[in-house]
Parts: C-alpha cells; structure tokens; sequence
C-alpha cells in the first residue's frame, strides 16, 4: 500500500472524487472578499457524519445541521464568512432554514440533507437577503477544482487558507481523503474552533464515518488549544461520495482520516492569531490517557507560561505550577519525580533545576517542544498551542469593530 500527500496548495474538499465546490463574494464581509463556500456530494454515497462544539451557547447553523447529519445523509454544506448567526433568536433559525431551502431548490435536493455553518462575530442577524442571492451565484460556480476557492471564502481572521489531502493506494483500491478548515482564534477543545468541511471516494457507511471522525477529531482537533475559549459554532462534517469503488478497512480509513485532521489541526495552530510560536506540549509518564491530557491542557492555558514563550524564555517552574494544578484524582504524580525538557534541553529533573536554562534558544525556532515526564505511567499526549503575544490582544481587542 502506498499513501501519498501532495503538496500544498491541495484541492481541499475537491481533491476526493465525486465532489463539486465553490467560494463566491456574496457580499456579506464589508471588505468585499470571499464569504460563501459551496460543497456538494454528487455520489454515488451521501452518507455524512458530523462533529459540533459541546459549549451549551450555540448559534442557529448547529441546531439544524445536528439534525439534517442525524440520519448519517448529507448532500451538501454551505458556509459563510460574515456572521455567526448565533444568539439571534428564532428569526437567526429561521434564516438558516432559509438558506437549506435556497441551497436545496437550487440543487434539487431535500433541504434537510444541507448542512448549515456560519462563522463571524456573535450577536448580528445575517442579510438574509444577501446570503441567498449569493447561494445562486455559489451554485453557477460550482467546480470539480472549485475546492481552493471554497477554502478562501470561509477564512475570517485567517491569514491563509488550510487544506490537505491524502491519496491512499491499497490492495482494496485506490482513495483519497480531503479537507479544508477556518480558525485562527478562539481555538480549544471541545472541538478547535473552527468550520471543516472533509471529503472522501471511499466507499465508506455512515456508521463506520461517524465512528472514524469520531477517533480522528479526538486525537487532533481536540487536541489543539490555543487560548482557551470554546466557539459556539464548530463543526467538522465528513462527507462520503464513494467514487473510487474503493473500499478501505474502518481501522485504514480511521488512520487516513486522522492524518488529514491533523494538517488541518496543525494548520490552524500555525496560523493562529498574532502568534510567534507554536507550541506542543507532551506529556509522558502519565498513568491514564485523560491524566495526560489534563496535564497538557493545564499547561496550554495557562497565559503565564505562553507569555514566557512569547518572551523565549523557557521558564521551566511555570510548566511545573501549572502540571500542580491537576487534582491527584485526575493525574496522579510525584512533585519530586517530575521532569521538564524544553527543545530536548532538560532543564527540570526530579522537580528541581537541571541543566541551565540558557542553553535553551527559543528565538532560533518557530516550534517549541516541551517534554513533561510525570513518571507514573506509560501514556502520552500531545496538545498543541501557541504564545501569547501583543499581537493576538490587539486583535482581538478590535475584533467587533
């Protein structure tokens, strides 16, 4: 079996076979960019499965997309940049029925096989009227290439646009996997926060989907935590066309769909707002996988140590406070046994100062790498996040306005 990724730029959503897109200027952002995307499934499959943000606030686009992915069949996701339509009552709910009814009369398809996303500040209704103008223009240029376009059209504080994809070449056929992503900001589990549209040729049931996306955000997307505030609009929605014939083994396609994920995750951590540095915090040792893990979001949040990494100073006793702020209930450990290890430099070792701390150069490199070995155990996670920087507060200080 060979399994190839291609470089970037990749087609995204439209590298799998069987899928159309589009990214269109509807008119909805007053800089006059890219704010509608289009992806739709032209089989032979519809099947579909879907993750959502677990914050309790949501807006109108995820109380409707839970139920239209509910039956594991979706035809199509449309998507704006511009406005999150979220707290805005039953007239926001009635404007994403709206937009499923445009997107289905317009490709004669039930709306209740449209997923709905929409991304932007909270709070303001959609121009309704605008969005359902530029459903038409999106279905006109609706492309087999269209998938870069689509990718601009839902970036909002993004820098670039995120997109990968992976050719698999197997003794079950060949079959490719493909996606794109929004998010900058906002990004913790669960999910990221972002929009994410997956595709695949793969002849894959709607069951098998679910329970592969399920195992593929939870070790990716989920494990991307860059300042700890949960979105009220995530959604990552897998779609299956079933072109290639090909039909993988669930353990194959779990693997390839997770390898997809993690570009996107590791994309959006790069691209993360005002950042100078991404960071992965590892955490070994521990006994159970959710100890590890705790530790390592203990860490990620903690806006102390991610102002030191903006400083490159690899301040090693804030990595420890924050490993102590773990209950033993969750993460069991030794004060006195924990070591810290920051770009392969130990400067930690049994809970006191090692080698010195200047020999770590964290201005040399983008990547930081921090090693937590909590001796307790044989797991290890990763989590990964970025500094906290001038750049990121300004931003997001003047983000309404």
């Amino acid at each position: 079996m060979s399994i190839e990724t291609l470089a970037l730029p990749s087609p995204g959503v439209t590298a799998a076979a069987g899928f159309r897109a589009s990214g269109v200027t509807a008119g909805l952002k007053a800089s006059g960019t890219p704010d509608l995307a289009l992806v739709v499934n032209d089989g032979p499959s519809q099947a579909a499965a879907a993750v959502f943000t677990t914050n309790r606030v949501v807006g109108a686009p995820v109380v409707w997309s839970r139920q239209a992915v509910s039956d594991g069949v979706v035809s199509a996701v449309v998507l704006n940049s511009g406005g999150a339509n979220v707290c805005t009552g039953p007239e926001g709910f009635q404007d994403t029925h709206a937009t499923a009814e445009k997107v289905g009369a317009a490709l004669e398809i039930s709306p209740g096989d449209v997923v709905v996303c929409s991304t932007g500040l909270i709070g303001e209704r959609l121009p309704i009227d605008t969005l359902l103008a530029g459903v038409d223009v999106a279905v006109e240029a609706l492309s087999s290439d269209g998938g870069p376009d689509a990718a601009v059209a839902i970036m909002t504080t993004d820098s670039v646009p995120k997109t990968a994809h992976l050719h698999v070449d197997g003794d079950r056929g060949a079959w490719t996997v493909g996606g794109m992503a929004k998010g900058a900001g906002m990004l913790a589990p669960g999910l990221a926060t972002m929009l994410c549209v997956i595709t695949t040729d793969a002849v894959v049931d709607a069951e098998t989907a679910a329970a592969a996306l399920r195992t593929a955000t939870s070790e990716t997307f989920e494990r991307v935590d860059s300042d700890g505030c949960m979105s009220t609009s995530d959604t990552v929605t897998l779609l299956v066309s079933g072109a290639s014939r090909a039909v993988p083994d669930p353990a194959g396609f779990t693997a390839a769909l997770t390898q997809v994920c993690g570009e996107l995750a590791r994309a959006l951590v790069a691209d993360a707002e005002g950042a100078t540095h991404d960071i992965a915090v590892t955490v070994m040792g521990a006994e159970t996988q959710d100890a590890a893990l705790a530790v390592a979001r203990a860490v990620t949040r903690s806006n102390l140590f991610k102002a030191a990494m903006f400083g490159n100073d690899p301040n090693w006793g804030r990595v420890l406070a924050q490993v102590g702020t773990v209950p033993e209930s969750v993460a069991a450990f030794d004060p006195a046994q924990l070591d810290v290890t920051i770009n392969g430099v130990q400067v930690c070792k049994a809970g006191g100062a090692f080698r010195p701390r200047s020999e770590v150069d964290l201005a040399a490199h983008r990547e930081v790498h921090v090693l937590i070995d909590l001796h307790a155990g044989g797991e290890v996670v990763t989590v990964w996040t970025n500094d906290l920087t001038h750049d990121y507060v300004h931003e997001n200080s003047a983000y309404s306005t």
